[in-house]
């Protein structure tokens, strides 16, 4: 769940990418998903993380976030296919994938904050 900087809440249901090649693999090939639904990237330490749309049909949304949850920056509908290395501008420990366009039309932003859902489910 992310809360965004005016309170509201957001559910979305993600898949966790937590090996390196669960990782590395992240939403290739995908030509789907649904609104509410990603993937996120757990990097296991705060680090600059690289990413990149190589093999993905999808324009995606990235949200680089913090140890704390919090979202640093966001980097909107990337472009599909594109082997261009998107950087997260900072240290960050997790990164949540969306559709594009997505985190613009719930109101998130950087700012924003995880609040539920940064670790898998028991």
């Amino acid at each position: 769940m992310i809360q965004d900087t005016s309170g509201g809440r957001h559910v979305l249901q993600l898949e966790y990418a937590l090996s390196a090649s669960e990782r590395a693999q992240g939403l290739m090939n995908r030509k789907t998903l649904p609104p509410d639904h990603g993937m996120i990237f757990d990097f296991g330490e705060s680090r600059e993380v690289m990413m990149w749309m190589k093999n993905t049909p999808l324009p995606l949304d990235m949200l680089f976030i913090d140890e704390k949850g919090v979202i640093r920056h966001i980097a909107a509908n990337t472009t599909p296919f594109s082997e261009d290395i998107i950087p997260s501008s900072g240290s960050v420990r997790y990164v949540i994938e969306l559709n594009g366009g997505r985190a613009a039309a719930l109101g998130i932003q950087p700012g924003s904050r995880v609040v539920e859902g940064l670790v898998p489910p028991q």
